[in-house]
């Protein structure tokens, strides 16, 4: 189980037992950080999709605290408390085909978001999830820091459904189907090919543009079905 499946768990786990009951305060992002053992980036994107699933409110300068409307009976039934969100997410049998599909419809189309709602710091987040996925000594560090850069480059959107549908993704390249063609099919080359693709992206969406960041998006994600799936 991955950092940010174990403090989903944890939390859901508050909510439904009525330990954290209904306008409790939930703990800082830095607190739960080191509590866990885990990134503030990590924190911010689970909370946020609790926040998206309507179970949490966020209020700056005030706090994270849990939703009015939360309704532990339906927590324990596995059903959202805000008509119409997801309480989780699973991604159940995704083929890689199909994984690359949903990728090459949805990550170009988020670009517009990205260049208009992205901060300063989430272009200096992807720069350092480049530079660590170009010193990786091993394919599983590289694979790490490359999800790490699409996952920053989807949070970077600052959109609650945009988050929950990348986590679908996220999860379906977490299945061992995924991982098996990854390895096969990365080989040395490819893995600098995709570097220089990743800089290319990063540099469009840094300087806000939309046409060069869309292009470089498309043309990334066709490389990687290629090189997994062949022409």
């Amino acid at each position: 189980m991955d950092s940010a499946a174990v403090l989903r768990d944890a939390i859901l786990g508050k909510l439904k037992s009525g330990e954290w009951p209904r306008g409790h305060r939930i703990d800082t992002e830095r607190h739960l950080s080191e509590s866990f053992g885990i990134g503030r980036s990590t924190v911010r994107r689970v909370l946020a999709q609790f926040k998206a699933a309507g179970l949490i409110t966020q209020t700056v300068g005030s706090g994270t605290f849990v939703s009015d409307r939360l309704d532990p009976a339906k927590l324990s039934r596995g059903e959202s408390s805000e008509p119409g969100t997801p309480l989780a997410i699973g991604s159940g049998s995704i083929s890689p085909a199909e994984l690359m599909d949903a990728r090459l419809a949805i990550e170009p189309s988020i670009v517009e978001l990205i260049i208009r709602n992205a901060s300063q710091n989430d272009f200096s987040k992807m720069a350092h999830c480049c530079d660590k996925a170009e010193a990786a000594h091993s394919l599983e560090e590289f694979e790490k820091w490359d999800g790490e850069l699409h996952e920053t480059i989807a949070l970077a959107a600052h959109n609650s459904l945009v988050i929950n549908i990348f986590q679908l993704i996220k999860q379906a390249r977490a299945q061992d189907d995924w991982g098996a063609l990854k390895r096969h099919s990365l080989s040395q080359e490819r893995r600098l090919s995709y570097q220089i693709e990743h800089r290319q992206i990063v540099s469009a969406l840094t300087d806000r543009d939309l046409v060069r960041a869309t292009a470089h998006t498309r043309d990334h994600l066709l490389h990687v079905r290629r090189n997994l799936l062949g022409p």
